[in-house]
């Protein structure tokens, strides 16, 4: 009877949501070795962490960025519990060691593209719908942002700081190695590899949060929630010019229920404030599990 509850929830037993973790972890991991050695590799683009510092030692000594990036990982990531505690745990070691073992396996697979802005585009696009994918199983791949959260823990700088300085001086020094143009791609990599992350974990469909005052309010709910079929929500407000008590309500609609509700709204009271705002994730009943 768990299990059917379970089902009809949208919510999977503790085993089976731990080894689809697992999987997502390896999957990412092999989505972000791809890209990097098929589009950001072969075009000298060092957007960045491990992977940067593997692609400039690539071409500057011929190191194989695979095994870079295994002595670098590895040992950041042991160097994470001991300075940081034991809070990793085994979905990130697979992270780490997983990810240099899928740039082994694509090494020599050659470049997808030999125009930089493109290889910086896809690659960034890959690396962040791969690393996207790596979170949402709840882990890393490790490598320079354990080292910025040592820094962070003992010398009192902010995350951010840390991992910009370390970014920064990644591709600084691919400028110096490749040129100002080469870094400059990169920068577009890292910025389409932040964007994606998000658009992973948060998704595209953007749905919105109405803000309603009106004299008309319970009407307005009532409506709401026979008509529209959302949830509504009453809340206290204070009016900054009259200081008079009035409530507000706030309801989320998908997309493509905004026009609906704004001419459901302007029917009902065509004088009431009504307030749009984005909401990039929205959990919960009508809407996605989490």
């Amino acid at each position: 009877m768990m299990t059917a509850l379970r089902r009809r929830r949208g919510v999977l037993p503790p085993k089976a949501e731990l080894a689809l973790e697992y999987i997502f972890v390896v999957i990412g991991s092999a989505f972000v070795a791809l890209a990097f050695s098929v589009f950001l590799l072969p075009n000298k683009i060092a957007s960045g962490g491990v992977s940067g510092i593997s692609t400039i030692l690539k071409w500057v000594a011929g190191w194989d960025p695979s095994y870079v990036q295994w002595a670098l990982n590895i040992p950041l990531f042991f160097a994470g519990i001991i300075f940081l505690g034991k809070q990793f745990g085994a979905k990130t070691l697979i992270g780490t060691v997983v990810l240099p073992l899928f740039v082994f396996l694509f090494n020599g697979w050659g470049a997808a593209t030999n125009d930089p802005l493109l290889g910086a585009l896809f690659g960034g696009l890959g690396v962040g719908a791969g690393l996207g994918i790596v979170f949402r199983g709840k882990a890393s791949t490790g490598g320079v942002d354990l080292l910025a959260q040592i820094a962070h823990k003992y010398l009192g700088i902010s995350l951010g700081t840390c991992i910009l300085f370390i970014d920064g001086t990644i591709v600084l020094t691919s400028a110096l190695v490749f040129g100002l143009e080469k870094a400059l791609y990169a920068l577009i990599a890292m910025f389409l590899t932040a964007k994606t992350i998000d658009v992973v974990q948060m998704g595209l469909g953007v749905s919105k949060v109405a803000l309603i005052i009106s004299d008309q309010e319970e009407e307005l709910r009532q409506g709401i929630l026979t008509d529209l079929y959302r949830g509504v929500t009453k809340i206290n407000a204070l009016g900054g010019y009259t200081q008079d008590e009035r409530p507000m309500l706030m309801c989320v609609v998908a997309q493509y229920e905004v026009t609906k509700l704004k001419q459901y709204v302007k029917g009902v009271d065509p004088s009431a404030f009504v307030i749009l705002l984005n909401a990039n994730e929205v959990l919960g009943e009508g809407f996605k599990r989490a």
